[in-house]
């Protein structure tokens, strides 16, 4: 096995021979098997090793095994003990997601601190035929098929190709010690029931069980990378990217067969799950909404529109002293005093400034606004020029007005008011740009 595993490091991570490796080490046979593979092949190591306390002497005992490893094998550990049911309770979590989260986000700290290039973990092709069948028992597309990632991020599972008897006839051969996990015993878990019922049924009827999944994992792979390929190539036909939105033809998403398959493979990495939904929204009328915990997908007209769900804004309206701009996150104004007009642009207005009362205003607008656009002479609601200018819900929200006491100077980036306009008589004149 070290023979194989030295080629397979070799083949396909070969750039780990150069880097600073941290391996998470629970103390079980598995990650005490790589521990030694890896000091074997002369790799740079260092041990990180979570207490979770969730088994009391039992927990503590295998921080004093990892710690005594480290020392036999003369190489640098990190420990660290977390109260886990405590986290569980506050983020609302599984036991078992509680500690994953907790785990990853201290190894993100220890990478940072100590400056590792990765990490390495322990799984190993019985986890990920676990993974596999618990994803599929869940329902899943193709990628949750394809199993556990050998490489994510600064994440690297070099025990894939390896099966758990494997690494135990090694660790056998080999006189390794390891520590036992009692929970590992407790069918409760869904994995643990895999483990220890299903998956040795189905070796049992293949002895090729092994070999033949590992095959099929790397066809799904194969297959998920044309499917990814293709999917890249659609968006790039139908998917118009803008500053803060994706626009896409809606009847050519309609003519996508099959279609849901299509929403899905589109669709999926902005959060969205209720595939119904998305396709009724393909023929709704306009206005329509669909949410995922990310992203709103609009229906305006015959576009599909997608935009990220932005945090709420603290302040809706913000005053402007006078000669000063303003420069906030979702708005950037600057002023000037000038002595002429320029050429005419949306993020530019021209504005007698004797004509102002300050401070100026900018806020959002709301129903029953109104003002006098430019070259009119009669007052016009602003849910109406809207309307006129076929504003979209989200072109409505994100429409700023600059306001002189109750009257609008300005829809921002759209229209100033007439009465506001520069004219023969006009002795000041205000400038103010809307910068991007």
């Amino acid at each position: 096995m070290q023979e194989l595993f030295n080629k397979h490091i070799s083949k396909n991570f070969s750039f780990v021979k150069q880097a600073k490796i941290l391996i998470a080490t629970s103390g079980g046979i598995d990650s005490v098997v790589l521990t030694h593979l890896c000091k074997n092949a002369g790799l740079t190591i260092a041990l990180a090793h979570c207490n979770f306390k969730l088994r009391g002497n039992e927990s503590d005992a295998d921080e004093a095994f990892v710690k005594t490893l480290a020392t036999d094998l003369n190489i640098p550990v990190y420990t660290t003990y977390f109260n886990t049911l405590k986290y569980k309770d506050e983020h609302k979590v599984s036991v078992q997601m509680a500690a994953r989260e907790l785990r990853y986000n201290w190894f993100a700290s220890l990478i940072d601190e100590y400056n590792f290039d990765c990490v390495f973990t322990a799984h190993h092709a019985d986890d990920n035929l676990e993974t596999f069948l618990i994803n599929l028992s869940r329902g899943t597309g193709i990628e949750g098929l394809m199993g556990i990632p050998s490489l994510y991020k600064n994440t690297v599972r070099p025990l894939l190709p390896f099966t758990r008897e494997e690494i135990e006839n090694f660790a056998v051969q080999h006189g390794i010690i390891w520590r036992e996990d009692s929970s590992n015993e407790e069918s409760k878990y869904l994995r643990n029931k895999l483990r220890l019922e299903v998956i040795p049924e189905l070796k049992s009827v293949n002895t090729s069980f092994m070999d033949n999944f590992n095959k099929t994992i790397r066809f799904i792979q194969g297959t998920s990378q044309i499917v990814r390929n293709h999917l890249e190539e659609l968006k790039q036909k139908l998917f118009v990217f803008e500053e803060d939105r994706i626009i896409i033809n809606a009847e050519r998403l309609k003519e996508l067969s099959p279609r849901k398959d299509y929403l899905f493979g589109l669709f999926n990495e902005y959060g969205f799950r209720e595939w119904n939904d998305v396709e009724s929204l393909l023929f709704s009328s306009s206005g329509k909404q669909v949410f995922s915990e990310t992203h709103r997908m609009l229906k305006n007209r015959e576009e599909i529109i997608i935009t990220p769900i932005k945090p709420i804004e603290i302040e809706d309206y913000y005053s402007l002293e006078k000669d000063a701009g303003l420069d906030v996150s979702s708005l950037r104004l600057v002023v000037y005093d000038v002595g002429l007009t320029g050429p005419f642009k949306n993020n530019l207005a021209y504005i007698d400034k004797d004509l102002l009362k300050y401070p100026l205003i900018v806020r959002k607008w709301k129903k029953g606004d109104y003002f006098y656009p430019l070259g009119m002479q009669n007052k016009k609601l602003l849910s109406k020029f809207f309307k006129d200018e076929k504003f979209s819900i989200l072109d409505k929200e994100n429409a700023w007005i600059l306001c002189s006491g109750n009257e609008i100077v300005w829809v921002i980036d759209h229209r100033i008011d007439d009465r506001y306009k520069v004219t023969s008589k006009t002795k000041n004149i205000l400038k103010i740009e809307h910068l991007k």
